[in-house]
């Protein structure tokens, strides 16, 4: 009887261990496009992502670099005071994304351009993303916002 009861509790937990490996598998499974690294124009300069990998990027808008094309295309560079990535974006912005402002983009970086599917701005006057702080503060640009 013992050894009855034992077999059927060693089963259970080794169904129970199978299923969470399955769960964690298909959580990992369903997540992979859904995960996008962030990067600062430094970074990608230095190695640059391949043209498959989606990934974020963020900065500022370059002073002067902001150009809007026909319809609705728009190019810009980004930049954490090291270097500076061209970015082309085709969509509509966000009503606070201007140049000296700070953004995040995702999208891919192929032959030397980002091309952005979304672009981010950031909400108000003193919001900006912690990695592009971080990113700013690493070049040593980054400015305190006045209270």
């Amino acid at each position: 009887m013992k050894s009855l009861k034992k077999q059927r509790r060693i089963q259970l937990i080794a169904v129970a261990v199978v299923a969470l490996i399955g769960s964690t598998a298909l959580i990992g499974y369903g997540m992979r496009d859904g995960i996008n690294f962030f990067r600062a124009p430094s970074q990608v300069m230095a190695e640059p992502p391949a043209p498959s990998e989606v990934f974020r990027i963020g900065g500022l808008v370059e002073e002067g670099t902001l150009k809007r094309g026909q319809g609705e295309q728009i190019s810009f560079s980004v930049t954490d005071g090291g270097a500076s990535v061209p970015v082309v974006f085709t969509g509509v912005l966000p009503d606070l994304f201007g140049e000296n402002e700070g953004m995040v983009g995702t999208g891919r970086y192929i032959n030397g351009v980002f091309e952005a599917t979304e672009i981010l701005a950031k909400h108000d006057e003193t919001y900006m993303p912690k990695e592009v702080v971080d990113a700013l503060k690493a070049q040593g640009v980054y400015k305190e916002p006045d209270s």
